[in-house]
C-alpha cells in the first residue's frame, strides 16, 4: 500500500514537471546550461602573457636571451622597463602581466648558476602561478636555444615531469566535473519550490483529507525529482564530454547510481528546508545559501580541503557537494570505482536517508 501511494505521488509529480515548462527546464536542461556558463567563468587557463624586461646587462647575450624568450607564441615583449617604479606603473595599469629583471652580470655568469628576478601581480595568485610557469618554460627553451652557440654549458642532469589525469593542466578539465556538483543541486531547488508552492496555493490542504501518509508523499516527490534530475545529469555529461572535451574514464552506469545518491542527499536537505518554510522566495534563498554559495569555496572545488584544519573539515563534510565533487572528478579523470568512492557514496546515502527520516517525522498533515 505504501509503495502504491508513493508511486501515485511520484507519477503525479512527474506529470506536473512535464506540464510545467519552467520546472522541466529547471531540472533537466538548466544544469547543463549553467555548467556551460560556469565553466567559462571559472576557466583559469592562461595561454599568453605580456612581459616587461628590465635589462641591466645590456649585452648581446642578454638581448639574444630576451629575443629567444619572447619569440614563441606564449610570451610577448610589451615594454622595456628602466626602474622598479616603471614596472609598478605597468603592472598597475595592466599593460603587462609580469616583469623580468636581468642582472648586470648576466653575460659574465653564462654557464654558471644564474638568478633572474620575475615580478608578478599577486592579486590573482592562480593566474600569477600560471604566468610563472609560462615564463619558466620559455626561459628553459631560451637557454636551450643558446646552448648550440656554446653560450651556456650543457646541464649535468635533466628533469622530466609527467602529469597524470590532466596532461595539459587545463583548468576546465578539472573544473567542469567539479562544477557538476554545483549545477546538479538545481533539482533539489525545484523540489523545495514545488513543496512551498503547494503550501502557498493551498493545494496541500487537499492531501489532509486523504489517507496518504507523509512518508509516501515525501518519498514520491523526492523520487520524481531524482528521476528527472538524472536527465539533467546526462545533459551535463554530454556538455562536459562533447563540448569541453573532458575525458571520461569511468563507468557511466556507476556515475548515474552515485549521482542518484547525491540527489537523495540534496533533495533530503531540501525537504527539510521546505517542510519548515511556507514561502518560495525564502526556500530558494536558503537552498542557494546552503548548496551553492558554500560549495564554491568550502567543498574543494577550487582549492583542496585543508585536512589539517579541523575547521575546514567540519565545514566541508556536511556539504553534499564535497563528496560529489570527489565522485565526479574520480569518475571523469581517474576512472576509479567504488573501491575508492564507496565512502563518499555511503556518506551521501546516509545524509539522504537521515534527512528524509527527519523530514518525515517533522511533516504534519495539518494546517500550520
Amino acid at each position: 500500500m505504501l509503495l502504491r501511494r508513493t508511486w501515485a505521488v511520484a507519477r503525479k509529480e512527474l506529470r506536473h514537471i512535464a506540464r510545467n515548462r519552467l520546472s522541466l527546464f529547471l531540472v533537466t536542461l538548466s544544469p547543463a546550461l549553467l555548467l556551460f556558463l560556469l565553466a567559462y567563468v571559472f576557466a583559469f587557463n592562461v595561454d599568453t602573457a605580456d612581459l616587461a624586461v628590465w635589462d641591466l646587462s645590456r649585452t648581446s647575450a642578454s638581448r639574444h636571451f630576451v629575443a629567444a624568450l619572447t619569440g614563441g607564441e606564449h610570451l610577448r615583449l610589451a615594454a622595456q622597463a628602466t626602474s622598479y617604479d616603471e614596472i609598478d606603473r605597468l603592472l598597475v595599469a595592466g599593460t603587462v602581466d609580469a616583469a623580468l629583471v636581468l642582472p648586470p652580470d648576466f653575460a659574465a655568469r653564462l654557464g654558471q648558476p644564474l638568478q633572474l628576478q620575475i615580478v608578478l601581480d599577486g592579486s590573482n595568485p592562480i593566474i600569477a602561478n600560471q604566468i610563472l610557469g609560462i615564463i619558466g618554460r620559455a626561459a628553459a627553451a631560451a637557454i636551450a636555444d643558446l646552448q648550440p652557440a656554446g653560450v651556456l654549458a650543457p646541464p649535468t642532469f635533466e628533469v622530466r615531469s609527467r602529469v597524470w589525469y590532466n596532461e595539459e593542466l587545463k583548468s576546465q578539465v578539472s573544473m567542469v566535473p567539479g562544477l557538476m556538483g554545483i549545477v546538479l543541486s538545481l533539482p533539489a531547488l525545484a523540489l523545495s519550490l514545488s513543496l512551498t508552492r503547494e503550501k502557498e496555493l493551498g493545494t496541500l490542504e487537499g492531501l489532509m483529507a486523504t489517507p496518504l501518509e507523509g512518508v509516501a508523499y515525501l518519498l514520491g516527490k523526492t523520487a520524481a525529482y531524482v528521476v528527472t534530475g538524472l536527465v539533467g545529469l546526462l545533459a551535463s555529461w554530454l556538455v562536459a564530454v562533447g563540448w569541453f572535451r573532458v575525458p571520461f574514464r569511468g563507468d557511466l552506469g556507476l556515475l548515474v547510481l552515485l549521482t542518484a545518491a547525491y540527489f537523495l542527499a540534496t533533495c533530503g536537505v531540501s525537504l527539510l528546508i521546505a517542510s519548515r518554510i511556507r514561502s518560495q522566495q525564502a526556500a530558494m534563498l536558503l537552498v542557494m545559501l546552503i548548496f551553492f554559495v558554500p560549495s564554491f569555496f568550502l567543498a574543494g572545488l577550487i582549492d583542496p580541503i585543508d585536512r589539517t584544519s579541523p575547521t575546514s573539515v567540519a565545514l566541508a563534510i556536511p556539504l553534499p557537494a564535497t563528496h560529489y565533487i570527489a565522485i565526479a572528478r574520480g569518475q571523469f579523470l581517474k576512472g576509479i570505482g567504488l573501491e575508492v568512492l564507496g565512502a563518499a557514496a555511503l556518506t551521501l546515502l546516509l545524509m539522504g536517508l537521515l534527512a528524509l527520516l527527519i523530514s518525515t517525522l517533522a511533516f504534519r498533515k495539518r494546517l500550520a
